[in-house]
């Protein structure tokens, strides 16, 4: 039980640090926060050494960390939905068998970006109704009452 939590506690450590080192590499794919994904090597030894468990744990609490760290909120939604998906499909492929562990990280790579672009499905849509439903509710709302008048405010 200690060896798993030292384990445990190593991995988180190296995770965050990838990820920190993810953030000061500059490459620009052209596509805005595009990352090479380092901190996702951890994710796969840690498949491979511990439980799957442990390892849906550690992705949660990696990303989790770095998101509060050196993100936003909506990179930890992206990341929490990109690395579910990529731990689910790359435990799938090592219990099926016939995969290396190349081949394992390369299907998680893709699949994490498929969890991605699910997010962005969602997300997507609610950014612009957001703003034209905040922009309803102000029109319909008395605009005086927010100057600090108090004629307008009282009906005046």
């Amino acid at each position: 039980m200690k060896g798993r939590i030292a384990y445990f506690g190593v991995f988180t450590a190296l995770a965050l640090i990838f990820s920190y080192v993810e953030t000061l590499i500059p490459i620009s794919f052209g596509t805005p926060g595009v990352k090479l994904g380092l901190a996702n090597l951890i994710i796969v030894i840690a498949l491979y050494r511990l439980k799957l468990k442990e390892a849906y744990l550690l992705s949660v609490t990696r990303v989790l960390l770095s998101g509060f760290l050196f993100g936003n909120y909506f990179s930890i939604a992206y990341s929490i939905a990109g690395g579910i998906v990529s731990l689910s499909v790359m435990a799938l492929l090592k219990k099926w068998g016939g995969f290396s562990v190349a081949g394992i990280s390369i299907a998680g790579g893709v699949s994490h970006n498929i969890g991605q672009l699910f997010v962005a499905m969602l997300v997507g849509p609610l950014l612009p109704a957001g703003a034209s439903h905040g922009g309803i509710a102000y029109w319909r709302t008395d605009w005086r009452s927010f100057r600090g008048d108090v004629k307008a405010s009282a009906g005046f």
